[in-house]
């Protein structure tokens, strides 16, 4: 049958006790033989005077303070004493003393022995005091440098108390979050039961010391307000290393949640300048195709326009960039859901010749003034894909190159083997792109300091296309040198019908 748990502690205690007994119990029986060695040489061995007896003594009594502390000083000082007066002080082997000068030196040497030890021992002391507190701050700062490091998806709270017991060793910790209204422990002993103390000292404030279960409680304020309490079993520290470590986690604790606060602000900020591009280039781009619907609905409704084929033309002209618009909110409809990371694939296999014939076909009138090369290798496999996403991103590439290649100059596509994927990609005579530039294409929201002036653009485009072609399992990529054009690709590998479900 178990101890009680309010008896463990105790227990605990006791055997801390009894050690300490028997450690110094030890000590004392080392002072005895040190002041018993030293009288026997003197007095047996290297036959000393009483004077020079009595500064052997002296030494050694401090060094035994310096090195165990005052109370085993105090009692080999005693005990020098009593030695001092039998063998060297008249008459030798008994504690009687003929010559009243000699209770007077007997004295002197007994007050010289106390005092020496006494400030030899609070030089011990203090020292000691000051290599711990200069081992709590190396743990302070340790703990400050974990605490920077931090995985920030995971909770910081649990993180906190981890590192607390990991570096300062306490056998346990547990750590209340006021404001998430959590407890997290760390370490293998027993801090259970503690909870209701915990949230009891975070709302009042108060440190609490509980002998019973040698147990710490501190408070975690910042400015003035709870943020949550720290419980620390058989902590061996200083009331001011407790104090800096509360506030240690404070910090820490208030600094993840400003950075998540901020971490969503930068996100919502994004966001709104994502909706405010998108539409921006929407509202542009459906301008051509309303364009064309209004001239010929006009056309249509004046009177002048009496001839059937003329009619049946301005009808197929409304019918075709009605086709266009739809495309166009659908395409949108698809940038934001990606935007959003809501990429949903709809697998099905599709010739990479039919792919980049039905994306051309709907980049007809960008491309219009053109001249596209296509060439498509016989030995390409069926790419498993969703057909529609991966057009989207083919129309980003050609889109690029529209916008940024000079008017009527060429546009190749090639499609073609390399190792296990199928490589697809699109050829222009633009400007090029700054090799310092390359590897940030493909960022949400860059475009280049050279042609964000004169060139409609969200800076989506791309990082749009690299997302589809991620999902797929593929990669994207761009070679370019300044004044030789760009060469942008997609490749598919064949195994991506296990990435599309």
């Amino acid at each position: 049958m178990s101890q009680p748990e309010s008896l463990e502690p105790l227990s605990r205690r006791a055997k801390l006790f009894a050690r300490g007994v028997a450690w110094r119990a030890l000590r004392l029986g080392g002072v005895f033989a040190v002041i018993a060695a030293m009288t026997f040489v003197c007095s047996r061995w290297i036959h000393v005077n009483a004077t020079t007896a009595g500064f052997i003594y002296l030494i050694a009594i401090l060094l035994i303070a310096a090195g165990w502390g005052f109370l085993e000083a105090v009692a080999g000082s005693v005990l020098a004493v009593l030695c001092f007066n039998f063998f060297f002080l008249e008459p030798v082997g008994t504690l009687n003393i003929a010559d009243p000068q000699n209770w007077v030196a007997l004295a002197g040497f007994l007050a010289t022995s106390l005092v020496a030890s006494q400030l030899s021992a609070r030089a011990r002391e203090r020292t000691r005091e000051a290599l711990d507190r200069r081992r709590e701050m190396e743990k302070l700062y340790a703990l400050s440098r974990a605490i920077l490091l931090m995985d920030t998806e995971s909770s910081p709270a649990a993180q906190i108390a981890h590192q607390i017991q990991d570096i300062f060793g306490f056998p346990a910790v547990a750590l209340y979050d006021h404001k998430a209204v959590q407890i997290h422990h760390a370490g293998p002993g027993d801090l259970t039961g503690i909870e209701d103390r915990l949230r009891q000292a975070a709302v009042e404030g108060v440190a609490q010391h509980d002998e019973a279960r040698d147990t710490v409680l501190a408070p975690i304020r910042l400015g003035g307000h709870p943020v949550g309490s720290l419980a620390i079993l058989a902590a061996r520290a200083s009331d001011a290393a407790v104090q800096a470590l509360a506030n240690l986690v404070a910090i820490a604790l208030e600094k993840v949640r400003g950075q998540a606060a901020a971490n969503r602000a930068e996100a919502a900020r994004q966001s709104q300048e994502l909706k405010s591009t998108l539409l921006d280039s929407l509202a542009h781009e459906f301008k051509t195709p309303l364009t064309s619907i209004k001239a010929a609905a006009t056309a249509l409704l004046s009177t002048a326009t009496a001839d059937a084929g003329q009619q049946r033309e301005l009808i197929s002209i409304v019918d075709e960039e009605v086709d266009h618009l739809a495309r166009l909110v659908t395409r949108a409809v698809q940038m934001a859901r990606i935007e959003a990371g809501e990429v949903r694939l709809e697998g099905g296999l599709y010739p990479a010749r039919k792919l980049i014939g039905e994306t051309l076909e709907q980049m007809k009138t960008a491309l219009e003034e053109r001249t596209v090369t296509v060439g498509v290798a016989d030995d390409l496999p069926p790419l498993f894909a969703d057909a529609e996403l991966l057009k989207l991103a083919l129309w980003q590439l050609l889109d690029n190159a529209a916008k940024y290649s000079p008017p009527g100059s060429p546009v190749g596509v090639r499609a073609e083997r390399s190792g296990r994927a199928v490589v697809i990609s699109v050829q222009d005579e633009g400007p090029g792109i700054p090799e310092r530039e390359q590897p940030r294409v493909f960022e949400r929201f860059y475009r280049s300091p050279s042609t964000r002036q004169h060139v409609m653009g969200t800076g989506m485009g791309l990082a749009i296309a690299r997302e589809i072609v991620r999902a797929h399992g593929g990669d994207i990529g761009v070679e370019s040198k300044p004044g030789r054009g760009s060469r942008f690709w997609i490749a598919v590998p064949e195994s991506a019908k296990e990435k599309v479900a």
